[in-house]
């Protein structure tokens, strides 16, 4: 492996499946990195193996962080893209879980150095957990699409074959590096509300994780997201009343979600046109605002 891929430990593993979620374009409301920590988290998962971000980030972009230990040392903090393994529970096999930040250069090499990982592990299915800005209400759940190139696996996880043309994120470079390691990936994508795009969405979350146990045939407790959203949904309703156009607006996005004629319009999920649409106002907002640090990204 190249320098730059940090081996501490080489794991040994059954049947693992990576699942991998990047700060920025790609995290709308912090939503994949949410799920993918809080995964790691729950499942007990120990670091492994780093990605040096000297060769891939831009710290005036993504910068580092200096804290104190002991209240007198000063430590450096760098943007990290870690490698964490854990058993799932209940599911017979290991998950690889690769959470980081979206590197600013090297795409190629950055997922090559981690596809050339995952088959030297012997993963059999990388999923990418992701997050977008959508017309869609805080008050109701999260829609997650989800997407395969691989047409058989599309076939047995009930997936869509991914027809998505236009701007991707490291997750679209990632999964096409998979393609060509003849290594079967699945995308995820969670729909975040547009005007609370700031605020962590642990609905977001909840729906990634829920939409993730049915890829991997197994259940995740995501009882701590739970209460999360509630709290979630309670906060930002509050702010909402706080401005009747905004409250408007909300209502709309309900009746919207409500409607039968939508959902059998979307299926229950925004369309493929529907994603590059918002991607399209994003970039637009963006450039406008200047904005150099988005938040969110679309489909890969």
């Amino acid at each position: 492996m190249a320098d730059e891929l940090r081996i501490h430990e080489h794991p040994t593993l059954q049947r693992p499946v990576l699942i991998g979620a990047f700060r920025g374009w790609n995290d709308g409301g912090q939503a994949a990195t949410l799920a993918a920590g809080y995964l790691a988290r729950l499942w007990g998962a120990r670091k492994f193996a780093d990605i040096d971000p000297e060769l891939f980030v831009d710290f005036q972009a993504t910068r580092p962080m200096v804290s104190l230990e002991e209240g007198t040392t000063r430590k450096i903090d760098w943007p990290e893209n870690t490698f964490f393994r854990a058993p799932i529970p209940g599911a017979n096999r290991d998950a690889v879980l690769l959470v980081g930040v979206e590197p600013n250069y090297r795409w190629r090499t950055f997922s090559e150095l981690i596809a050339g990982l995952a088959r030297d592990l012997g993963v059999e299915l990388v999923v990418t957990l992701g997050a977008l800005l959508a017309d869609v209400p805080h008050t109701r759940p999260s829609p997650v699409t989800g997407a395969a190139t691989d047409p058989q696996l599309v076939d047995e996880l009930g997936l869509q074959l991914s027809r998505y043309e236009g701007p991707t994120g490291i997750v679209g470079v990632l999964l096409d590096a998979c393609r060509r390691a003849d290594i079967p990936s699945v995308s995820l994508w969670a729909a975040v509300p547009h005007y609370v795009q700031l605020a962590p969405s642990p609905r977001a979350a909840r729906a990634l994780c829920e939409r993730l146990a049915g890829v991997l045939s197994t259940e995740i407790d995501i009882a701590e997201l739970a209460e999360a959203e509630d709290e979630y949904v309670e906060q930002v309703s509050q702010a909402v009343a706080t401005d009747a156009d905004t409250a408007a607006y909300v209502e709309e996005l309900e009746h919207r979600a409500d409607s039968l004629d939508w959902l059998e319009e979307s299926g229950g999920l925004p369309s493929g046109d529907a994603l590059a649409a918002e991607i399209t106002r994003f970039l637009r907002d963006r450039e406008s605002n200047g904005d150099h640090e988005p938040e969110t990204g679309g489909p890969g």
